[in-house]
């Protein structure tokens, strides 16, 4: 089974790129999108590999929004984290298959200055506890907004106080969900430096200066069916590149 995960930082904006040739040439089994910024009546993917396609959007027009594209039809299908004060942004959708449930997630950012720390961890607490109250095994991914570690971004020194490092995402992160579940990426790659984001406003691409912030985190009890997690650095179309997990 092959997962692709990616914010696309506005599926409109990737539409017209080559988004449905990039669907075509990574042919995964489920394709998991984040930061749609846009609403149901805006979004047209017309892709036969994916009959079955389920989209969460904000309220607010043009922010945040996820969607799963499936080639197999999920047992179920639910939307948020059964918490009002944190389902208006569209950041979750869940799907059951037999054996596990996929989360796609589009964490909040804390923002400059860490205005927004204070929603952002206690985000953190509710949607670790919506996982966790799942009665299968889950795999999780998206754009979860915290580089965990040192070897997860380019400047570590220069940005220990900025939003997607601080010390309190960081703790946080490894509280609410690296405690009960693995890294996949981190756990096959223990000293390997790739990034999956990178600033537009100082071309950071060009230099490789990124952050490693999307993430495909699997419950322990289905650490055995991982066959390879990966960063797809040479795909294009947004300030994220898509990542990979392969279960068997």
């Amino acid at each position: 089974m092959k997962c692709i995960s990616w914010n696309v930082n506005g599926i409109r904006a990737v539409l017209k790129k080559d988004f449905i040739e990039i669907l075509y040439a990574l042919d995964a089994d489920v394709f998991c999108i984040q930061e749609t910024k846009a609403q149901p009546e805006q979004i047209e993917i017309d892709c036969e590999i994916y009959p079955y396609q389920y989209i969460n959007s904000a309220e607010k027009k043009g922010y945040s929004g996820t969607m799963i594209l499936c080639k197999k039809e999920p047992l179920s299908i639910h939307y948020g984290i059964g918490k009002e004060e944190h389902d208006k942004e569209g950041r979750v959708i869940t799907i059951e298959y037999e054996d596990f449930y996929l989360v796609t997630v589009y964490t909040p950012n804390a923002q400059p200055n860490l205005k927004r720390i204070d929603y952002r961890l206690a985000w953190d607490q509710a949607f670790s506890a919506y996982v966790t109250s799942l009665d299968k095994p889950v795999v999780i991914c998206g754009d979860l907004n915290v580089a965990n570690e040192e070897i997860d971004l380019k400047n570590p020194d220069a940005n220990h106080n900025n939003p997607g490092f601080s010390d309190q995402e960081r703790e946080s992160f490894k509280a609410n969900l690296l405690k009960y579940y693995m890294d996949s990426y981190r756990t096959l790659y223990p000293e390997k430096e790739e990034y999956s984001w990178w600033s537009y406003r100082t071309k950071a691409r060009e230099r490789n200066a990124g952050w490693r912030i999307d993430y495909w985190l699997v419950s322990k009890a289905l650490w055995d069916r991982v066959e390879d997690s990966k960063i797809l650095t040479d795909v294009y179309g947004s300030d994220h590149c898509p990542i990979e997990l392969d279960l068997n």
